[in-house]
C-alpha cells in the first residue's frame, strides 16, 4: 500500500473553492474566513467553464492551488433531475473529472469532493451506512446524477491508491441555508416549501406588491408590471392556487407526491464546518482506518455528513406553514412522484472522526425565512 504523509492546511494556503457562490460553496467560504483563511481562488462559472478540460487545466497550471474544495455541480430537484438526465450526468462527470485530474497534475496537496446521499440504493437499509454503496439499484428519477457522484467517489479513491494523492469524499444529506436555490422550477423541497408558503401567505393577504417584489428578485419570466390576474395564473403553475369558496377566496398549496417519504436535513453552514474540519484534521489514511476494509480491498472510504434525524415530507410542509404563518390548506398531488421513500444517513463514521451537528431543523428554518424576507 502507498504511504500517505501530508502537511496541515495553513492560514495562508492557496485554497480554490469550485462553486464558491452556491449554497455549499458559499457556506464553505464563510467558515474558512471565520477561521482566518484568506488566500482564496474564485472563478465564476461564466469566467471558467469547468466542463472544458483545457480551460480547467490552464486555470490550475496558472494558479497552482494548494487545496481544493470541489463543490461545483449541476443540481436540482426531482423535476430537474428527471427531465434533464443527459445534462446532469454529462456536466457533473466532466466538472469533477477535470478538477480531480487537474489537481493531480498540478500537485494539489488535498482535495475534498462533495457528493450526495442519492448515491445510495433506493431501498438501502436505514439509516444508510457508507457500505451500502453499489449494493442495489438507484432511485430512477436522479439516477444520472447519482452515477456521476459515484464516479467521483471512485475517481478520488483510485487516484489515492494509484498516485498517492490525498483526496477525500463526503456525502452530505439534504442541505438548506441562506444562499439556497429558491427557483420555483428546480429548487429542492425545503427551499421550495419556504418560498411557496411565503407566496401563499402574501396571496391570501392580497399583498400583490410583495409578490411582485418576490418574483422580481427570484424569477425573470414575470416583470414587475404584471397584473394581478397574470400573477395568479403564473403562481398556479407552481401549485399555488386561489380558489373561490362561499363567495370568498382561499389559497391552497399543492405539494408533489403523497407527503409520505422521509427526508433528513442539515444546516448548510454546519455541513461546511464538517468539511473544513475534515480538511484540517483528516487524511485519506485516516479514512482507511475507520472504514470497513475487507480482504485488503479499500473501498467506501467516503464520509456521510448528516444529522442522523429525519422528518416526513408532510410534517415538514406543515412545519414550514406554521413558521411562515400561511393559514390556507396544503394538498398533496398524488399523481406526482415521491422519490426515494427514506434517505436517512448514518453519520457514525463522522462522529468517530470527531464532528457532530448542533443546529436543529426548526431553528434552521426560522433562520432561513428571516433571512429570506429581508
Amino acid at each position: 500500500m502507498l504511504e500517505f504523509n501530508f502537511t496541515k492546511m495553513e492560514k495562508d494556503s492557496k485554497i480554490y473553492i469550485a462553486g464558491h457562490d452556491g449554497l455549499v460553496g458559499s457556506s464553505i467560504v464563510k467558515i474558512l474566513k471565520n477561521k482566518g483563511y484568506h488566500n482564496f481562488l474564485f472563478r465564476h462559472y461564466t469566467k471558467l467553464d469547468l466542463t472544458d478540460q483545457k480551460a480547467t487545466q490552464q486555470f490550475f497550471g496558472e494558479e497552482k492551488p494548494d487545496y481544493v474544495f470541489l463543490a461545483a455541480a449541476k443540481v436540482g430537484g426531482i423535476f430537474a433531475n428527471n427531465t434533464y438526465r443527459a445534462q446532469f450526468i454529462y456536466e457533473n462527470i466532466m466538472i469533477q473529472s477535470n478538477i480531480i485530474h487537474a489537481s493531480y497534475f498540478n500537485n494539489v496537496k488535498k482535495l475534498l469532493f462533495l457528493g450526495s446521499t442519492c448515491i445510495y440504493p433506493k431501498l438501502a437499509p436505514q439509516p444508510m451506512k457508507e457500505d451500502a454503496l453499489l449494493t442495489d439499484f438507484l432511485e430512477y428519477t436522479n439516477e444520472p446524477y447519482a452515477i456521476a457522484k459515484i464516479a467521483g467517489i471512485k475517481m478520488c479513491e483510485s487516484y489515492n491508491l494509484q498516485y498517492g494523492t490525498n483526496y477525500i469524499s463526503v456525502m452530505p444529506t439534504n442541505l438548506y441555508g441562506y444562499n439556497d436555490n429558491f427557483n420555483l422550477e428546480n429548487s429542492h423541497v425545503l427551499p421550495a416549501l419556504i418560498r411557496k408558503n411565503h407566496l401563499c401567505k402574501c396571496l391570501e393577504n392580497d399583498n400583490f406588491d410583495a409578490i411582485r417584489k418576490d418574483l422580481g428578485k427570484y424569477q425573470s419570466s414575470l416583470n414587475s408590471s404584471a397584473s394581478n390576474d397574470e400573477i395568479i395564473t403564473y403562481l398556479e403553475k407552481s401549485g399555488i392556487k386561489r380558489v373561490k369558496q362561499n363567495d370568498k377566496f382561499k389559497v391552497e398549496l399543492h405539494v408533489w407526491g403523497t407527503g409520505s417519504p422521509f427526508r433528513e436535513f442539515l444546516w448548510a453552514e454546519e455541513m461546511a464546518d464538517a468539511c473544513v474540519f475534515l480538511m484540517e484534521n483528516i487524511d485519506f489514511k485516516d479514512l482507511i482506518e475507520v472504514s470497513n476494509i475487507k480482504n485488503n480491498e479499500i473501498r467506501n472510504t467516503h464520509v456521510n455528513i448528516g444529522s442522523g434525524k429525519e422528518i416526513r415530507i408532510k410534517d415538514l410542509a406543515y412545519l414550514v406553514k406554521e413558521i411562515i404563518g400561511f393559514k390556507g390548506e396544503i394538498k398533496f398531488d398524488l399523481t406526482k412522484p415521491d422519490g426515494t421513500p427514506r434517505k436517512l444517513t448514518d453519520p457514525g463514521k463522522l462522529h468517530a472522526l470527531g464532528w457532530r451537528h448542533k443546529i436543529e431543523l426548526e431553528e434552521g428554518i426560522k433562520l432561513v425565512y428571516e433571512h429570506y424576507i429581508k
